[in-house]
């Protein structure tokens, strides 16, 4: 059959009345015909709405047994459509995805970064504050290498004055011993002129104050002898 003729079977598809040979010519002319594609799509509109057109009596139970049995054992005659707004659609779908992860990623990214600086910022806050309170405790260390700063409530900040940078895969770790066990209260690189930290344990009279040399990450207890320590001891 000729491309001309196939052509002027669309409508005879969309009805359903081709039998099941011109069917399949016709199905396979579809798949690589767009202008029929187009016609069957606003032929089956119209085909449908045909169905609604009028207010058919209503068949005898027999009669819509038979038609029901019938149309299961027909095999259905659907050829799926793709239709030409679908495209542009998915690309735009496609387009406001990747939108939306990029708006996602980047509200993460600027989450995290606004987290690091309200951090950094409430540091520094609690630096000063140590630094700044007229009844806190000042220690130096042995040999004037450093200063331990303590607050009237416990915070406490450590002064370190040229202090090489921690060997690669070390860092130095400061303790608070305040009893027979050191506790971990942070770690830093060193290597500046002069290192302000901020302890991350509350240093309580008496407490001795050590720093340590440890693995990149630290230790949950002290792994060599103390490069230096200072005890809290009140003021004379």
């Amino acid at each position: 059959m000729e491309a001309n003729a196939l052509h002027d079977l669309t409508a005879a598809y969309a009805l359903d009345a081709l039998d099941a040979e011109d069917a399949r010519r016709y199905e396979q002319h579809l798949a690589r015909c767009e202008r029929c594609r187009d016609e069957l799509a606003s032929l089956s509109d119209a085909a449908g709405s045909l169905a609604y057109a009028t207010e058919a009596p209503m068949p005898s139970p027999d009669l819509r047994a038979r038609i029901l049995q019938q149309a299961r054992s027909e095999r259905e005659n659907v050829v799926p459509l793709r239709p030409r707004w679908l495209a542009p659609v998915a690309a735009t779908a496609a387009v406001a995805a990747c939108a939306a992860i990029a708006l996602g990623i980047w509200a993460l990214s600027l989450s995290d970064k606004l987290d690091r600086r309200n951090q950094a910022l409430s540091a520094q806050q609690r630096i000063n504050a140590v630094l700044t309170d007229p009844n806190g405790n000042r220690k130096r260390f042995a040999g004037d290498r450093g200063t331990l700063v303590v607050s009237t409530s416990g915070d406490a900040v450590l002064i370190m004055r040229s202090l090489a940078a921690a060997r690669p895969g070390r860092t130095y770790e400061a303790w608070v011993a305040s009893g027979k066990t050191p506790r971990p209260a942070g770690t830093f690189e060193g290597g500046a002129d002069v290192n302000v930290v901020l302890l991350g344990r509350r240093v309580p009279p008496n407490a001795t104050v050590m720093l340590t040399l440890e693995r990149d990450g630290g230790t949950d207890a002290p792994t060599s002898q103390p490069l230096m320590s200072v005890e809290n001891t009140s003021r004379s």
